[in-house]
This record gives structure tokens, C-alpha cells and sequence, in this order.
């Protein structure tokens, strides 16, 4: 079980909840912990060469990616992060996921149809 302050950082409240990931004796898994026997391990035996950016830093920025490409907005995203000042997010975990230039896209073609009077499947 972990106490933490839920849906707002920086308030009082807290609340208990259970671990999804926790040691052999069901206490908090840290991160050294994860990375040098479960993070470091998976990368190695994927042939890749463990370096910072493959490390457990680069999960926290796909995550962030995720869940901006998902529509998550900054001010939420920088909460969930802990961070402060949400233009401290937006400098740092922006990240272009690989369907967001499509979506562009089909935004643009979207507001061109619509203008046009017509519609896409």
C-alpha cells in the first residue's frame, strides 16, 4: 500500500491505495531495484546497449508522449509528473508520437472538407 495525495499534487488530502508492482515481500519497488534486475536485464537481452536514453528516464518521456498524443492536456500531464510549472512539461516531454502527424493531417483535411461541404468516412 502507498499514501499519496490522488487527483491534486499539491493538496493534503491523501489517499491509500495498493501497489501494482511491488518486491518478493510486497513493499515499494524502487527504482535502482526495477532498473538493475527487471529494466536493465529485458533491454540487454533485447541486444540493445543500455545508455541513458534507453534507461528508465525514457519511460517517464514515453509516458509523458503517450499521453499528450492521447489528448491528455499539459496542465494535467505536469500534475501527473509532479512538476510545478506545466511550460517546464511542455519544453521537455513534448515529444512527437509517430500517429501525431497524421492526425494533424486528418485535422487539416477535416476543417478543408467541412468548409467544403463534404464529409470523410
Amino acid at each position: 500500500m502507498i499514501t499519496l495525495p490522488w487527483e491534486d499534487p499539491f493538496s493534503d488530502e491523501r489517499v491509500t491505495v495498493p501497489l501494482i508492482f511491488t518486491t518478493a515481500r510486497r513493499g515499494a519497488l524502487k527504482r535502482a531495484t526495477f532498473d538493475g534486475k527487471s529494466w536493465r536485464p529485458a533491454v540487454e537481452a533485447a541486444g540493445i546497449v543500455p545508455t541513458r536514453a534507453t534507461g528508465m528516464h525514457a519511460l517517464r518521456h514515453f509516458y509523458a508522449s503517450a499521453l499528450l498524443d492521447a489528448g491528455e492536456s499539459i496542465k494535467a500531464l505536469a500534475a501527473y509528473l509532479g512538476h510545478s510549472d506545466p511550460g517546464f512539461t511542455l519544453r521537455v516531454y513534448t515529444h512527437l508520437m509517430p500517429a501525431s502527424e497524421e492526425r494533424t493531417r486528418n485535422a487539416i483535411d477535416s476543417l478543408f472538407d467541412s468548409a467544403a461541404g463534404e464529409t470523410r468516412p
